[in-house]
């Protein structure tokens, strides 16, 4: 089976198909959560305030999300075990159903960390899983690719500049 960026619902591989993919131990670490939130200052007050963790200024800001954050459209954070969470701002976000049975998220992906030359190979792993996937994009903090799960949960595989 493929997973496709453009199509993240389509049925999961069989266990033969499985088996084809990234070994154990390339992937490093995840390297930072991607949420959607509806009210940015709220979402700072909460994760800045309420759970104590350190807000990224200044020199700290990602390169490729300066502007963003000037803007006020991406706030982010660090947790006590140094992964980022990232919080992008989506105005028209649909609250939650109240409900817990009611399927929600407002994840915007996951991202894990590999070493910059396993990077390639990652990909041709990807590749011969037939894993479609997005990219190599480049961008001066490292570079990335963005992949579908089995629900449609967005995955990124990144990694720092060579």
């Amino acid at each position: 089976m493929t997973f496709t960026a453009s199509h993240p619902n389509q049925p999961a591989a069989s266990a033969s198909e499985a088996a084809v993919g990234l070994t154990p131990g390339m992937l490093r670490s995840v390297h930072h959560i991607a949420l959607n939130v509806q009210d940015m200052q709220a979402s700072c007050d909460f994760y800045g305030t309420l759970l104590g963790l350190h807000r990224l200024t200044g020199e700290e800001v990602p390169k490729t999300l300066v502007k963003l954050v000037a803007e006020g459209k991406v706030t982010n954070f660090r947790t006590p075990d140094g992964t980022i969470l990232d919080l992008f701002w989506e105005p028209e976000l649909t609250p939650p159903n109240p409900d817990p049975e009611q399927g929600f998220t407002r994840a915007n992906h996951l991202a894990f960390d590999i070493a910059a030359d396993r990077f390639e190979q990652a990909m041709a792993l990807l590749r011969q899983a037939d894993i479609d996937f997005s990219g190599p994009v480049i961008r001066p903090t490292g570079q990335g690719i963005y992949f579908y799960d089995p629900d449609g949960f967005m995955i990124e595989v990144r990694c720092d500049p060579a």
